[in-house]
């Protein structure tokens, strides 16, 4: 009884110690719908960014150029407030979107199809 030897450890397919990359699960379709969203969400919000500061900027032209139309800077000051709330939210929003566009786009690369 005590001179059995333990069975064989199965055989690996690679040298021992050497690094195997772990495969990547595949996406499903709902992470590739909410990949599309938020991008498309981000281009919303960074248009409306653009345009506020636009309108900022020809409410300080028409607020400086007369100054019964002062209170075109205070709304200018308020397209301002607006617009530093919006960036952490686009932020909040592209970093996400674009990282998992990436992942998608890595996928599609690697061959990997999806039911």
């Amino acid at each position: 009884m005590y001179d059995q030897q333990p069975p064989h450890p199965a055989r690996m397919p690679f040298p021992p110690g050497a690094y195997v990359p772990p495969r990547a699960p595949e996406l499903s379709a709902g992470y590739r719908r909410w990949a599309r969203i938020l991008v498309g969400l981000a281009i919303v919000i960074a248009v409306l960014v653009v345009a506020a500061v636009v309108v900022s900027v020809v409410l300080l032209v028409q607020a400086d150029a007369d100054s019964a139309n002062a209170a075109y800077g205070y709304l200018a000051i308020v397209l301002w407030v607006g617009i530093a709330l919006a960036i952490p939210v686009l932020l909040a929003v592209a970093i996400p979107g674009a990282v998992m566009t990436r992942r998608v786009r890595q996928q599609r690369q690697a061959g990997i199809t999806w039911p």
